[in-house]
């Protein structure tokens, strides 16, 4: 009965993974030259002042708590189901470049239901962490002890877009701009 369960839950994690490089086709590619006009600026996520680096360099940034704090807030807010999708690019690094793929994801009802949980964060730089996650289906782990990267860009930690391209790969599809 167990394995069933799992199956499902890998099935399904499968599926968003392949809605996710499927939508990735969707994105242009690192051009930049799309010739659309520059969206209004977005909600903000949470960001510190004191996450920003110290001038003295090192592997951490000045505040490594509030840095912590603020790398897991928003690493689940960008895979939370409920944060709305137009807000989702605001916690991902480069994220307008990334805002077709949310769009083409937006109706997506399996990612209605996975999730991620941030179990580690450790610090690489004072602009760059490695942060170990667990991606929830339904609440219910499916997928343990995921590696990515937050980096800080604009003052702000966002997951980085290695972090999504690799999971988008899993799906074996292309990922332009990845």
């Amino acid at each position: 009965m167990a394995r069933g369960g799992l199956l499902a839950r890998t099935a399904a994690l499968t599926a968003v993974v392949v809605l996710a490089g499927a939508g990735m086709a969707g994105c242009g590619d690192d051009s930049g030259g799309t010739g659309e006009p520059k969206k209004t600026p977005k909600p903000q996520p949470s960001s510190s002042a004191s996450s920003a680096p110290a001038g003295g360099g090192g592997g951490a940034p000045a505040d490594k708590a509030v840095a912590e704090k603020e790398i897991k807030e928003n690493w689940q807010k960008l895979f939370d189901p409920k944060t709305p999708i137009k807000e989702k690019p605001d916690y991902l690094e480069d994220g307008d470049e990334m805002q077709p793929l949310m769009d083409q994801m937006s109706n997506a009802k399996e990612l209605k239901q996975v999730a991620a949980k941030v179990t580690k964060v450790t610090f690489t730089s004072p602009e760059k962490a490695e942060v170990k996650y667990a991606l929830t289906l339904n609440g219910e782990t499916a997928v343990p002890n995921t590696t990515g990267t937050a980096v800080l860009q604009d003052g702000t930690w966002k997951v980085s877009k290695n972090s999504i391209c690799a999971l988008i790969s899993l799906s074996g599809s292309p990922a332009p701009g990845c």
